[in-house]
C-alpha cells in the first residue's frame, strides 16, 4: 500500500508572528512547529508551505476593508517566513495565497498524491480560526477520504478563544486534533 503524508503548514509569517498582527501565542508556537517541520521531513513527509499574499492596494480590498490591517504585502519584511521556520522548512513547496484559503492547494495535493492508496495531510500554523480553518475545510471537502488532522500545539488564533473555536469547528467536519 503506497502512502503520501503532507504537512501544510499555513502562514507562518513574521506580520503574524511579530509584526503587523502577532501575538505572543504565535510567538510561542515557533519553536514547536519548526520542530514538528524538521520531524516530518525527516520521516520522509512532504512539505508545503503557505504564505499569506497581498498587494500594496490591500486596504482597498474586501478583505482590507474589513480587516484594515496592512499585512503580508508581497516582498515585505513582514511578508517573509519567520527565520526559524524558514530554516526547518528548507526547500519546502511554497504556495502564495491572497486570500485566507488556497483554492490551488488542492490541486497540488492531488498532484503529488496521485498513485498514493492512502492520503494522510497535517495542517499547523496561523491563524487557527482564519487561515488554518479556511485550508483544513477546503482540502477535507477535496479529500473527503484524507486522514487529516491539525496540529494544535503548533497552531495560534486571533485570540486563545478563537483558537479553541476553530478547532471545535474542524473537529465537527470529522477532522481529528492532536
Amino acid at each position: 500500500m503506497k502512502e503520501k503524508k503532507i504537512l501544510i503548514v499555513v502562514d507562518m509569517q513574521k506580520d503574524f508572528i511579530d509584526g503587523s498582527l502577532g501575538t505572543k501565542e504565535a510567538q510561542a508556537i515557533v519553536e514547536a512547529a519548526a520542530a514538528r517541520i524538521r520531524a516530518c521531513r525527516a520521516e520522509g513527509w512532504t512539505v508545503i508551505a503557505t504564505l499569506d499574499t497581498h498587494q500594496p492596494d490591500y486596504l482597498d480590498t474586501a478583505e482590507g476593508k474589513k480587516l484594515p490591517v496592512i499585512h503580508c504585502v508581497k516582498g515585505s519584511e513582514g511578508w517573509r517566513l519567520n527565520l526559524v521556520i524558514a530554516e526547518a522548512l528548507g526547500d519546502a513547496t511554497l504556495v502564495e495565497k491572497p486570500t485566507f484559503g488556497s483554492v490551488r492547494l488542492p490541486g497540488i495535493v492531488a498532484e503529488l498524491a496521485e498513485g498514493a492508496d492512502r492520503l494522510t495531510i497535517e495542517l499547523m500554523g496561523l491563524c487557527t480560526d482564519i487561515c488554518v480553518v479556511s485550508n483544513a475545510l477546503l482540502l477535507k471537502a477535496s479529500f473527503p477520504e484524507a486522514a487529516m488532522a491539525v496540529n494544535a500545539a503548533c497552531c495560534a488564533g486571533v485570540t486563545p478563544e478563537k483558537h479553541q473555536a476553530a478547532l471545535e469547528t474542524m473537529r465537527s467536519c470529522q477532522i481529528d486534533i492532536i
